[in-house]
């Protein structure tokens, strides 16, 4: 996984070139322009969702050591609870 910092980089990169495409679609319509800006909509989605996962790892650690954790709470409380009868 990539870091925080990479993937601010090309996020920032990413959305000043939208904008750049919007500034000319403004201007007057070109079909070339206009799916580029679309496809860089949707690459600023998947960053966006990449900078989340990224910060939850740093914060909380890997995908598998949560699960891990979690699963292991779980069974400390099943285990905690009192035994039917």
């Amino acid at each position: 996984m990539r870091t925080i910092d990479e993937i601010r980089n090309e996020l920032a990169r990413t959305i000043e070139r939208r904008g750049e495409l919007w500034h000319d679609l403004g201007k007057g319509v070109d079909a070339a322009k206009s799916a580029e800006a679309a496809s860089l909509s949707t690459r600023i989605e998947e960053l966006w969702a990449e900078a989340r996962a990224a910060q939850v790892e740093r914060r909380f650690g890997p995908p598998e050591l949560i699960q891990a954790r979690a699963r292991t709470e779980e069974r400390l409380e099943r285990e905690a609870r009192p035994k039917a009868a």
